[in-house]
């Protein structure tokens, strides 16, 4: 039987249904994705037609129902995303965001994932760079993922000192004395990479990297997506216009 509940979360995915109405999947901290039946919300005078869409973040008030569907009543919007519903390209990186959390989620559905999501649209909201933004939770959704690369020594003999690279082969950093033929990256690249896994995003104000940094970046965690995850990211292929 259906109950009344107050749920924190942030509408992640929007599917018509019917003539008029939606179903929503919704991210949420205490009861992970869940689908919520908004109806008739695509009518002009419905109340629920503004809650009913993607980035809507704020508490839902629903009849849920733990093993199936459960039904919109009302919303409560604690945020509105206006700069990013506004810039086509803090869409994209929204969207991709949205699509990274969801497939991480389904994999292991830990409650620190929300947190990053949210810390992260915010931080896009309030005008910081969404690529570097971006980034910075891949780097973090990798242990996630069971993944993770290993940022505190050599990939291969443990030694801290005279790192040298990163590899995507050898999972991690690379010191002089290991490193065979992969690709060099700069000085500048080897630390950040770490403070990006360390850093947290909530308690970021500026983000002052160069080009040349942030690309090396990029493309490594591209790499490693893809020898990796196994995930098919549609909107990773809309983001490289804007890189």
């Amino acid at each position: 039987m259906a109950e009344i509940k107050k749920v924190e979360g942030i509408v992640i995915s929007d599917t018509n249904y019917s003539e008029s109405s939606k179903i929503l999947n919704i991210l949420t901290k205490e009861y992970g994705i869940i689908g919520v039946m908004s109806k008739g919300c695509r009518k002009v005078k419905s109340k629920l037609r503004v809650v009913s869409s993607k980035l809507v973040y704020g508490d839902f008030n629903i009849y849920y129902k733990e093993n199936g569907l459960s039904t919109l009543i009302s919303c409560d919007i604690k945020k509105y995303y206006k700069n990013i519903l506004t810039d086509i390209s803090k869409i994209g990186y929204a969207t991709f965001l949205m699509e990274l959390v969801t497939q991480t989620y389904k994999q292991n559905p830990d409650e620190e994932i929300y947190d990053i999501f949210i810390s992260a649209l915010e931080k896009i909201e309030d005008g910081l760079n969404p690529l570097i933004i971006s980034d910075i939770v891949e780097v973090k959704l990798l242990d996630y993922l069971g993944i993770g690369f290993n940022l505190d020594g050599c990939s291969i003999c443990g030694n801290s000192d005279d790192i040298i690279t990163f590899s995507t082969s050898s999972g991690g950093y690379i010191c002089k004395d290991c490193y065979t033929n992969e690709k060099i990256y700069s000085m500048k690249s080897i630390k950040v990479l770490r403070m990006l896994y360390y850093v947290d995003i909530s308690k970021i104000t500026k983000l002052d990297l160069t080009s040349t940094t942030v690309d090396e970046i990029t493309e490594f965690l591209d790499d490693y997506y893809d020898t990796y995850s196994g995930l098919y990211l549609k909107s990773r292929k809309f983001l490289e216009k804007f890189q």
